[in-house]
C-alpha cells in the first residue's frame, strides 16, 4: 500500500538544496540558483510538476550531454525595443530568465520591450516569467512551444484515441494524445503559440520540437516574451485601481454549482504560495528518496525536511 506520509521543507532550503545539486552538476553558481529559484517558485505555488520533483530528469539531461550547462547565451539587437537571444542548448529557466531581464529593460526606456529566443529547452512554470515583469510594475506576454502535445483541431494524431475520437479508455489514450483545449478556439490559441515562440523565432515548430525525456537530439524550443509599461498609458496607481475593479467584479460573480467563489486567474496559486511559504513545500516519500539519492550521486547534503509543517514544527 502506497504512503501517504509527507515531508515539509522550507522554501530557502528547497532553493539550497537545487543550487548546490545544480552547481555539481556543472552549472555555474548563479545559474545554478537562478534555475533553483524557478523550480521552487513553482511548488511554492502548487505547480508541483514543474518543481524540485523534475530535478533528477534535469541532471541527467546534464550528465548525458542533451543538455549545455555552461551555454553561450548571445543577444542580438534587431531594434531599440526588439532583440534576440540564441540558448545555445542551455537550461530553459536559465536562458528565459535573462530573456525576460532584457524584454524588462527595453520596457524601462521606451515602454515596451521585446525578445525572441531560440536553441533553448522546457522553461518550467510559464507564471516565473510573468511574476518577474510584474516585480517590475510591468504587463508581460509570455509564449513558449514544446514537443507536440495535441493535434490541431479536427486532426487526428496517434486524450484522443488513435482515430481522432475521444475516449475514456486509459491503454487507449496512452497511444493517442490530448484533445485541443477549448476545441477550435484552444486549438488556435495553441498554434498562436507556435507561431509566436517557433515560427517568429527561428526555433523548431509545428511539431518538430525535440521530447525533453525521449530525444537526444537539443530540443530547440523557442520563447518569446513582450513587455508593457502601463505607465505609458496611465499612472501605474491608476492601472493598479481599475484592475482592482476587474478583481472585485470578477469576483462578484455568482459561483456555478460545485464552486464556492470565483478566483481570478492566478489566485489559487497565490493563496497557496502564502500556506506554503508558512508551513513549507510539502514532498511526498518519493520524492524524498529522489532527493537523498541524488544528494548522495553529487556529495551534497541531503534536503532537510521535517516530518511535520514547519508552523508547527
Amino acid at each position: 500500500m502506497a504512503s501517504n506520509a509527507r515531508y515539509y521543507a522550507s522554501p530557502a532550503e528547497a532553493t539550497k538544496f537545487a543550487t548546490h545539486l545544480l552547481a555539481k552538476s556543472g552549472l555555474s553558481e548563479e545559474d545554478a540558483k537562478s534555475m533553483a529559484e524557478c523550480l521552487v517558485l513553482a511548488d511554492v505555488r502548487g505547480v508541483d510538476t514543474h518543481g524540485l520533483a523534475r530535478l533528477p530528469q534535469y541532471l541527467e539531461r546534464v550528465s548525458k550531454g542533451r543538455v549545455n550547462a555552461t551555454p553561450r547565451i548571445q543577444i542580438t539587437e534587431k531594434t531599440p525595443v526588439v532583440a534576440h537571444l540564441d540558448g545555445d542548448n542551455g537550461f530553459g529557466f536559465v536562458v528565459a530568465t535573462k530573456a525576460m531581464t532584457e524584454a524588462i529593460k527595453r520596457a524601462e526606456i521606451y515602454g515596451i520591450g521585446m525578445v525572441t529566443v531560440n536553441h533553448s529547452n522546457h522553461f518550467g512554470m510559464a507564471a516565473t516569467y510573468v511574476l518577474q515583469a510584474l516585480e517590475a510594475n510591468m504587463i508581460s506576454l509570455v509564449f513558449t512551444n514544446s514537443a507536440k502535445q495535441m493535434p490541431p483541431f479536427g486532426g487526428k494524431e496517434a486524450l484522443l484515441d488513435a482515430d481522432g475520437n475521444p475516449t475514456t479508455d486509459v491503454e487507449v489514450a496512452l497511444n493517442g494524445s490530448m484533445a485541443p483545449i477549448g476545441g477550435p478556439k484552444g486549438s488556435g490559441i495553441a498554434i498562436l503559440m507556435d507561431v509566436m515562440s517557433g515560427v517568429l523565432t527561428g526555433a523548431a515548430f509545428g511539431g518538430e520540437v525535440g521530447d525533453q525525456y525521449k530525444d537526444t537530439k537539443p530540443q530547440n524550443v523557442g520563447h518569446c516574451f513582450v513587455v508593457l509599461r502601463p505607465d505609458v498609458f496611465m499612472s501605474t496607481e491608476d492601472f493598479k485601481a481599475r484592475m482592482d475593479v476587474l478583481v472585485q467584479r470578477v469576483h462578484g460573480v455568482s459561483p456555478a454549482p460545485g464552486f464556492s467563489e470565483v478566483l481570478f486567474p492566478g489566485e489559487p496559486e497565490y493563496r497557496l504560495s502564502l500556506q506554503r511559504q508558512k508551513e513549507g513545500i510539502p514532498y511526498a516519500d518519493a520524492e524524498k528518496a529522489m532527493f537523498a539519492n541524488s544528494a548522495k550521486k553529487y556529495g551534497i547534503d541531503e534536503l532537510l525536511l521535517s516530518d511535520t509543517p514547519l508552523s508547527l514544527s
